[in-house]
C-alpha cells in the first residue's frame, strides 16, 4: 500500500499504522533525511531476512544498520561511549550520518558484524523519527536493492516496483540521491568509510 505522510506533520493515525505493522513483522520504504530505505522492526528476525532476500544479499555478510530516535535511544544499543565519541555525536546528529560502533547486548546478533560493529543513525526527518518514536524501538535501515538510484527518489515509483514485496510504501515527498556519510568510531580515531551527504569538518 502506497501511504501519504506530510513530511512536517506527520498524522498520527498514519504513524500508528505503520508501527502496528511493523510490529506484527511487516516490511516498509520510508523516507530518510538522505535516501529512501527498506525498514522493518529490528527485534523481528524474519522481517530483516525477507530485507536481505529483496536486496539478495546473506544477512551474516551484510553490514546492516538501524535508525534510533536520539542519543540516549543510540546508547541502548552501543557499547558505553567514550566522552570524544559522545561529543562527535552529539556534534553530528541528527544529521547524515551512519556511525559504526562497538554493538551493546541488546543488538540482535543478526545485525552484528564478525566484529560486534552497528552501524547506527538518527536522520533528521520527522516521519522516520514519528515512526520509531510509536514503535519504540529502532527501525532497520537498509539501502535499496541495486544501482538503479534515480527510481528510488520517487515514491510512486518505488510502489510500482516493490509493492509485491514490501507492506507499505512511505510516500514523504521526492527523495534524496546521496546516502549518508559513514564514520567507523570503533578506532583510536574516526575514520570515514564512505563520503556520502554527511560534510566531514
Amino acid at each position: 500500500m502506497l501511504l501519504h505522510i506530510h513530511p512536517d506533520n506527520p498524522q498520527p493515525r498514519l504513524i500508528k499504522q505503520v508501527a502496528d505493522c511493523l510490529q506484527d513483522g511487516g516490511i516498509i520504504i520510508y523516507p530518510t533525511d538522505t535516501v529512501y530505505g527498506l525498514g522493518c522492526d529490528i527485534m523481528q528476525p524474519k522481517a530483516i531476512e525477507r530485507i536481505c532476500r529483496i536486496k539478495k544479499v546473506d544477512p551474516k555478510k551484510v553490514r546492516l544498520s538501524f535508525v534510533c530516535s536520539d542519543l540516549s535511544h543510540l546508547s541502548e544499543y552501543a557499547k558505553p561511549l567514550s566522552n570524544p565519541v559522545y561529543r562527535l555525536l552529539k556534534e553530528y546528529l541528527p544529521g547524515p550520518y551512519t556511525f559504526i560502533l562497538q554493538a551493546s547486548k541488546l543488538t540482535p546478533k543478526i545485525l552484528q558484524s564478525k566484529k560486534d560493529t552497528i552501524g547506527l543513525r538518527i536522520p533528521d526527518n520527522n516521519i522516520s523519527m514519528a515512526i520509531i518514536k510509536e514503535l519504540g524501538r529502532p527501525v532497520l535501515s537498509a539501502s535499496m536493492p541495486g544501482e538503479m538510484v534515480e527510481d528510488y527518489t520517487d515514491p510512486e515509483v518505488m510502489y510500482e516496483n516493490f509493492k509485491n514485496e514490501v507492506d507499505y510504501v512511505i510516500d514523504g515527498g521526492i527523495g534524496g540521491m546521496i546516502p549518508s556519510t559513514i564514520v567507523d568510531c570503533t578506532g583510536d580515531e574516526p575514520t570515514i568509510i564512505r563520503e556520502g551527504l554527511g560534510v566531514w569538518k
